[in-house]
C-alpha cells in the first residue's frame, strides 16, 4: 500500500477529484500505437540531426561545444515543458494541451530551420523541446487513465516498441536527408512530421480525463501535485530507477556522433546504421518485457534492466580502455542501450499505479527527472576528448551503479510497506 493513497493525496494536494471510474471499456490498440508515435517527440527531438551535428556548429560560425549545448537545451526544454503541461492537463484534459504542444512544436521546428546563428538555434531548441514534452508526458498520462498494474506496464511496452522505431527512423532519416541537404532541411522535416502528429491527435486521441475527473479550485492547485508525489520515497525510488538506466542511453546519445565519428571513422550512414540497430535493440527488449510481464513482476523486470544496463556499460570501459576496437564498443553500447526497452515501462508502471488521481504531475516528474539527468549526461560526456570516449564509459558506468542500488533499495522499501499494510 502507498504511503499516502491516491485519494488521500489528492486531498492533501488540496485537489478536488471525483471517484468516478476510469473507464467502462478498455481502449483499442489503435490508441496505443498513437501515445507511442506522439511520445517519440524525444528521439525526433534529439536523433534526427546528430549526424549533422559536427557539420552544425562549422555552419553556424560556432563551435563544437555550442552545438552539443543545443542538444542540451532540448533535453532541457523536455524536462521542464513536462512539469508545466503535466499539471495543466489535471486541471484541463489531456487533448487541449496536447494539441497546443504539437502545434507549437511545429512552428519551433521551422523557426529552428531558419535561425542565423548558434546562440538563437539554441534558444529555439529550448522551445522545441519543450512543446514536444506534451506528448511525451500526456502518452504516459493517458496510459494511467485507463490501465493500472501489469496491464499498464503491457500498454507501456507497447508504446516503447513504438516508441522504439522513431530512434531506428530518426537518424536514418537524417542521414539520408543530409545526402540531399543540409541541417536546415532536417529541421524542415522535422515540422512536417510535426504536422502530421498533429492531425495524429485530432483523428486518434480522445479525451480520456473527463471533467468529473481533473482537479478544481485556483489554478495553483494544479502544480500541487508536486508537493504530494515529492513526499512518496517508494515512488520517487522508481522514477530515479527508470531514470538513471535513461541517463546510460542519453549520454550514449550526445557522445556517440563524436565517438563513433571521429574516432572510429564511421560516416554519417554508417553511423546511422549503428544507431539505429541500437534502437532496434530498444523495441526489442521493450516486446520482450511486454510477454515476461505476464508472469514476471514490473520491480522484477526493472531489476534485470538495471544489471543489462551495468554488464553492457562495463563492456563499453573495458573496450574503451583496453583498446579493443570498434567492435567490443558497439556490442557494449547495445547492451547497455537496449536496456532502456525493459526498463522503462516497467519504471513507469510502477511510479504511475502509486498517484493515479494526480497522474499529469506524476507522469511530468517521472519525465522531467528523466530528462534533466539527461541535459546532465550530455554535458559530462563532453568532458576531454570526445572521440576517445573517457567520459562517456565513466558517465555510464556511474548511471548503470546507481540505477541498480536504487533498484534493490526500492525493492526493499516497497516490501516493507507493502509488509506494514
Amino acid at each position: 500500500m502507498p504511503v499516502a493513497g491516491p485519494a488521500g493525496d489528492a486531498a492533501a494536494a488540496g485537489q478536488a477529484v471525483a471517484d468516478a471510474p476510469r473507464t467502462t471499456a478498455a481502449p483499442g490498440t489503435g490508441l496505443l500505437l498513437a501515445l507511442g508515435a506522439l511520445s517519440a517527440f524525444g528521439p525526433l527531438c534529439l536523433d534526427m540531426y546528430l549526424p549533422a551535428l559536427p557539420d552544425l556548429a562549422a555552419s553556424l560560425h560556432s563551435t563544437a561545444s555550442a552545438a552539443q549545448l543545443s542538444l542540451s537545451a532540448c533535453i532541457v526544454g523536455l524536462a521542464l515543458g513536462q512539469l508545466l503541461v503535466g499539471p495543466l492537463s489535471d486541471r484541463w484534459g489531456r487533448r487541449g494541451p496536447l494539441l497546443v504542444g504539437v502545434a507549437v512544436f511545429v512552428v519551433a521546428s521551422a523557426a529552428c530551420a531558419v535561425t542565423p546563428t548558434m546562440w538563437l538555434f539554441v534558444v529555439l531548441r529550448l522551445l522545441q523541446g519543450a512543446s514536444g514534452a506534451a506528448g511525451i508526458v500526456l502518452g504516459r498520462a493517458i496510459v494511467a487513465d485507463h490501465w493500472t498494474g501489469r496491464a499498464a506496464a503491457g500498454a507501456y511496452a507497447l508504446m516503447a516498441a513504438v516508441n522504439g522505431f522513431s530512434p531506428v527512423l530518426a537518424p536514418v532519416i537524417g542521414g539520408q536527408v543530409l545526402r540531399v541537404g543540409d541541417w536546415r532541411t532536417v529541421f524542415w522535416v522535422l515540422a512536417g512530421i510535426g504536422v502530421a502528429l498533429l492531425l495524429l491527435v485530432v483523428l486518434a486521441v480522445p479525451e480520456s480525463l473527463p471533467p468529473g475527473r481533473r482537479s478544481t479550485g485556483r489554478l495553483s492547485t494544479s502544480f500541487a501535485g508536486f508537493a504530494v508525489v515529492m513526499r512518496d520515497p517508494v515512488y520517487l525510488g522508481w522514477v530515479a530507477s527508470g531514470t538513471l538506466v535513461a541517463g546510460a542511453m542519453f549520454g550514449y546519445i550526445s557522445a556517440s556522433p563524436f565517438l563513433l565519428q571521429d574516432g572510429f571513422g564511421l560516416s554519417p550512414q554508417l553511423f546511422s546504421i549503428c544507431f539505429a540497430i541500437n534502437a532496434v535493440g530498444i523495441a526489442a527488449t521493450s516486446q520482450l518485457g511486454r510477454v515476461l510481464v505476464r508472469r514476471r513482476r514490473p520491480a522484477t523486470l526493472l531489476t534485470a534492466s538495471a544489471v543489462q544496463c551495468l554488464a553492457g556499460a562495463l563492456l563499453l570501459a573495458a573496450s574503451l580502455l583496453v583498446g579493443w576496437g570498434l567492435w567490443p564498443v558497439l556490442v557494449g553500447l547495445f547492451v547497455m542501450v537496449s536496456a532502456l526497452g525493459l526498463g522503462m515501462p516497467s519504471a513507469s508502471a510502477l511510479s504511475m499505479d502509486r498517484h493515479r488521481t494526480v497522474a499529469g504531475s506524476a507522469a511530468a516528474v517521472f519525465g522531467a527527472a528523466q530528462f534533466a539527468l539527461a541535459a546532465v549526461a550530455a554535458a559530462l560526456v563532453g568532458i576531454g576528448n570526445r572521440a576517445a570516449g573517457s567520459a562517456l564509459a565513466v558517465t555510464a558506468l556511474t548511471c548503470a551503479v546507481l540505477a541498480l542500488a536504487t533498484v534493490l533499495v526500492t525493492r526493499r522499501a516497497a516490501g516493507r510497506e507493502h509488509a506494514a499494510g
